[in-house]
C-alpha cells in the first residue's frame, strides 16, 4: 500500500504553481479544477490511488463538461456520482465564462469522451474497484483553457514561451506520481497525452504507449472507441478482463 495522502500531497503542489502562470490572448478564461473542486478530486484521489498500479492512463487535460465539473479526470458527471460513487462539494473559478458555468455534480450535460472511457471499464472490468486494483486515470495538465467566445483551448496550442512554465509543472507532477504509483506502463489517452510523458519519464524505466483519445471529433473513434482501445492496450501488453 501507498499513501493516498502522498498523491493529494502533489496534486495542490501542481495546483498552487499552475495557479501563478499567465496566458496571454486568445486564452480569455482558465479554469483549475484541482482548486476549485478540490474536495471531489481529492475523494477520488483518496479512494482509488491508495495503492501501486499496473498502468496510469493520461488524458490531456480537463474537458468543459467533464474533469472541470467534477474535478476528476474523464470526469463524465453521471459516471463519477453512479459508477464511481463519489460526492463533493465543487466551488467556481475565480472567473467564469457565462457559457460555461460550473455546476459540479449537478451539471445535466454528459462528456462524450469520459461516457466512453468509463463505459468501457464498466464493461470490460464490472465494477471500479476491479480497474483501479491494477489501472489509474490521471490527465497531464490540470487546466481548462477557454478563448473569449467560450471556445476550448488545448494546451498544445498555446505558444511555446507559456508552454515552458506549464508543462515543466505538469512533468515534475507526472514524474512525482510515476515514482509513488510504480506503474510499468503509461498510457497516453491521445497523442498528446503519449508525447508529453515520453519526455517526462524518459529516464524512469516506465514503458510509454498510447490508446486511441475517445473524443467525439475523432472520426476513428466514433467507430467503435472501447473495441480499439482494447485491441491497443493488448498490443502494448497489457491484458483486459472482459465482464
Amino acid at each position: 500500500m501507498i499513501s493516498a495522502t502522498s498523491l493529494v500531497a502533489i496534486s495542490r503542489a501542481l495546483a498552487r504553481r499552475v495557479d501563478r502562470l499567465v496566458f496571454a490572448p486568445p486564452v480569455a478564461y482558465v479554469y483549475n479544477p484541482l482548486a476549485y473542486a478540490a474536495a471531489l478530486h481529492e475523494a477520488y484521489l483518496v479512494r482509488y490511488g491508495g495503492a501501486a498500479k499496473e498502468v496510469v492512463l493520461l488524458g490531456m487535460n480537463p474537458g468543459p463538461f467533464g474533469m472541470a465539473q467534477t474535478g476528476v479526470p474523464f470526469g463524465d458527471v453521471a459516471t463519477v456520482r453512479d459508477f464511481l460513487g463519489l460526492r463533493g462539494e465543487v466551488g467556481c473559478p475565480r472567473r467564469q465564462h457565462p457559457k460555461r458555468r460550473i455546476q459540479g455534480l449537478a451539471c445535466p450535460r454528459g462528456e462524450v469522451s469520459g461516457a466512453r472511457l468509463w463505459g468501457w471499464v464498466r464493461d470490460d472490468f464490472g465494477s471500479a474497484e476491479r480497474f483501479f486494483a491494477r489501472f489509474f486515470v490521471g490527465n497531464y495538465c490540470p487546466l481548462v483553457f477557454m478563448e473569449a467566445s467560450g471556445r476550448n483551448l488545448t494546451p498544445d496550442k498555446l505558444p511555446a514561451r507559456e508552454q515552458g512554465a506549464l508543462f515543466s509543472a505538469c512533468d515534475e507532477a507526472l514524474r512525482a506520481t510515476v515514482e509513488l504509483l510504480r506503474p510499468r506502463h503509461v498510457v497516453g489517452v491521445g497523442a498528446f497525452a503519449a508525447g508529453r510523458a515520453r519526455r517526462a519519464l524518459a529516464d524512469m524505466g516506465v514503458a510509454v504507449g498510447t490508446i486511441l483519445h475517445p473524443s467525439p471529433a475523432s472520426p476513428l473513434a466514433n467507430r467503435g472507441w472501447a473495441a480499439q482501445a482494447r485491441r491497443q492496450l493488448s498490443e502494448l501488453g497489457i491484458s483486459i478482463p472482459r465482464g
